[in-house]
């Protein structure tokens, strides 16, 4: 990854990869990481090559390298070029020129993130046609992995507005990265709540990170990118066009567990993205509206055909369930090992939380009983238990405390 070291760096053109042998010098790890970028880059830089192709590509071929190195029988061999792109890849120096968009990434503190890295989203590895690169400001974390996708309409009433910020900002709560486009309207609604309940948000743009589109959206996506990221499967000075946005809704789906549409229209980009996340084995829920709104359509649509209907955030954080596998702190430490979470805001906990949250059973149990087992002083383990009852993971009655299964 170009300008990104571990999970949360930016901007220097270092690279960070997987797999490096041992008995090789740091330096010339890095100076093959930087090549391996840089011919990535300026494969996907080539006109006429797309996710898909450039997939096939490597995959055949293993690396992009390789790929720019091959005859012209082995290209010919893949599935959906011909002729006129061979010639291109064969002659890519004249059609693109990597190292300006290395020094574009350098001077806007943006990362190149490969997928052959460790820190590339697991969640969109699971799709059909995950993209060989992506451009981030930001940083991606291992938390994002509990993601739910927040979508709707660019002209939303005010009623959607409120919806779409009131759910951004109580999965922030419960420590669940928000997703969405930083479009008008129901995206950008999602996108502040998310930064208002203090937790993390991405945005996937339908264009490059030097053309923020909408224009008035330019400090918007300065605040995403330094709560989360800003990321786009397209070169920095790409300018947004019709066709990319439907392209970019499976990155928002395919980042996400599940996603949410909040109002949409009978004919709407939501509905794409609703659409895709079913292909992608992801939940989709929909918020209902009035039957005689044009905007709420869509949603009432999806809930006939079998949307999960979603009146709170217990629906959605339902939805998610528990996670399938441990997941780890970013100094390797489990936070969880051989159980599963109750809820996926238990990320969220600190270490003083987490050890009052595993003194507290699913039963009554009373609260001098965990003052007891948790070996802190009181006045800590009141505070945390105030945390964990306002993250909905505890009950309080009477002088009792349990998890809320």
């Amino acid at each position: 990854m170009i300008g990104a070291s571990g999970e949360s760096s930016t901007g220097t053109l270092s690279a960070t990869g997987a797999g490096s042998s041992k008995t090789t010098s740091p330096c010339s790890r890095t100076h093959a990481k930087t090549r391996e970028v840089f011919e990535t880059l300026q494969l996907a830089l080539l006109p006429g090559i797309g996710p898909r192709t450039m997939t096939l590509l490597i995959e055949r071929f293993g690396t992009a390298g390789a790929v720019l190195r091959a005859g012209s029988g082995e290209l010919a061999e893949v599935s959906g070029v011909g002729k006129k792109l061979i010639h291109v890849i064969q002659t890519a120096h004249h059609f693109a020129d990597p190292l300006q968009v290395m020094k574009w990434c350098h001077e806007h503190e943006a990362s190149v993130l490969l997928r052959s890295v460790d820190a590339y989203p697991s969640l969109l590895q699971e799709i059909a046609d995950p993209p060989p690169l992506m451009f981030m400001q930001g940083d991606l974390r291992t938390a994002d992995q509990l993601a739910v996708a927040i979508v709707g309409t660019r002209h939303a009433t005010v009623y959607g507005l409120k919806q779409a910020e009131h759910f951004g900002f109580m999965l922030a709560k419960s420590g669940v990265t928000v997703v969405s486009g930083l479009a008008r309207g129901i995206d950008a609604a999602a996108h502040r709540g998310a930064m208002h309940g203090g937790g993390r948000t991405i945005a996937v743009l339908g264009g490059g990170l030097g053309q923020i589109y909408p224009r008035e959206h330019h400090d918007l996506a300065r605040q995403v990118a330094a709560q989360g990221a800003v990321i786009s499967e397209y070169a920095p000075e790409a300018k947004p066009r019709g066709g990319m946005f439907p392209q970019r809704n499976r990155l928002i789906s395919g980042l996400s567990l599940a996603v949410l549409v909040v109002e949409a229209p009978q004919r709407s980009g939501a509905l794409i993205t609703a659409r895709l996340a079913m292909e992608q084995n992801r939940e989709v829920l929909a918020i209902p509206g009035p039957i005689n709104s044009r905007v709420s359509r869509g949603c009432n649509l999806l809930i006939r055909d079998g949307a999960k209907l979603v009146q709170t955030i217990d629906d959605v954080l339902e939805e998610i369930g528990p996670l399938q596998q441990p997941v780890f702190t970013t100094d390797g430490r489990p936070i969880h090992s051989g159980a599963e979470l109750t809820r996926n805001d238990e990320l969220k906990l600190n270490d003083v939380e987490r050890s009052v949250f595993a003194a507290i059973e699913s039963t009554p149990v009373p609260v001098d009983h965990v003052i007891t087992a948790v070996d802190l002083a009181a006045p800590r383990i009141l505070a945390a238990l105030t945390v964990l009852e306002v993250r909905r993971l505890i009950r309080r009655q009477g002088g009792r405390v349990q998890r809320i299964v």
